[in-house]
């Protein structure tokens, strides 16, 4: 399934894996908006980088979490761009590590209450261009740590195991009307969100993994624009661990 002519946004694509899928889907003949809450800089220069390369893309600065930021962000792009077909949920919430037994739930709730609201305030801003172009595909960028979650993790898990529901609920009630939702659930990957973990620690999570080395940001774009490209496929969480953990 070509890509081509398609108009994609990616929320939170000014570094690191939202880059990464920015740059992969345009390198397909994709629009593509870069969404960016406080990074301008780093999100007009993945767009510089896509138009060097021929392709088309703007950054538009918007809170995921906010529901009238996202529904004017989705009309700026249907205005500039097209109607989108093309959705990745990738902003993530930043959350404290602690053990739960001194986790502030204020922190557990902003982390769920910001995932799953970047998710459904997204979905719906977004669906409605999708209804009028008669299809279209909601991809979301979860985490292994949703179902092999690690110490400290507890917020993240629950937050990209809830992610993970919705996209199933998603899936079903959307199907009918020609809109496919899946996600892709990253190992580690290294990115600038992993750079304080400990090179020791890198290295052991390589030495697990059957392929034997870290992630990078393009191994999950590239299954991000593979599970765009099959057409039949909705409902799946697609790993993307080099067999680290095996779903």
């Amino acid at each position: 399934m070509s890509l081509a002519g398609n108009v994609a946004l990616v929320t939170g694509a000014s570094r690191g894996i939202g880059a990464a899928v920015a740059e992969a889907l345009a390198a397909e003949g994709v629009a593509v908006a870069v969404n960016y809450f406080g990074s301008e800089d780093a999100a007009k220069a993945v767009v510089s980088r896509i138009q060097a390369a021929g392709g088309k893309a703007l950054a538009i600065k918007a809170d995921a979490r906010d529901r009238t930021q996202l529904e004017l962000m989705a009309s700026m792009v249907k205005a500039e761009l097209g109607p989108i077909g093309i959705l990745v949920l990738n902003a993530s919430i930043g959350f404290p590590m602690a053990s739960f037994l001194e986790y502030p739930w204020e922190g557990f709730e902003a982390k769920l209450m910001g995932e799953l609201g970047a998710a459904f305030h997204g979905c719906r801003a977004v669906v409605p261009q999708m209804l009028e172009r008669k299809g279209g595909s909601i991809i979301a960028i979860t985490s292994g740590l949703a179902r092999n979650p690690g110490w400290g993790f507890c917020a993240h898990s629950a937050a990209k195991a809830g992610l993970e529901g919705l996209v199933r609920a998603l899936a079903c009630e959307l199907g009918p009307m020609g809109i496919r939702v899946n996600a892709v659930a990253p190992g580690l990957t290294l990115t600038d969100a992993t750079a304080h973990i400990q090179d020791k620690h890198k290295k052991a999570a390589a030495d697990h993994t059957p392929l034997r080395r870290n992630g990078q940001a393009e191994d999950v774009a590239q299954a991000v624009v593979g599970l765009l490209q099959a057409g039949f496929v909705t409902g799946a969480t697609l790993p993307v661990n080099g067999g680290s953990y095996v779903f």
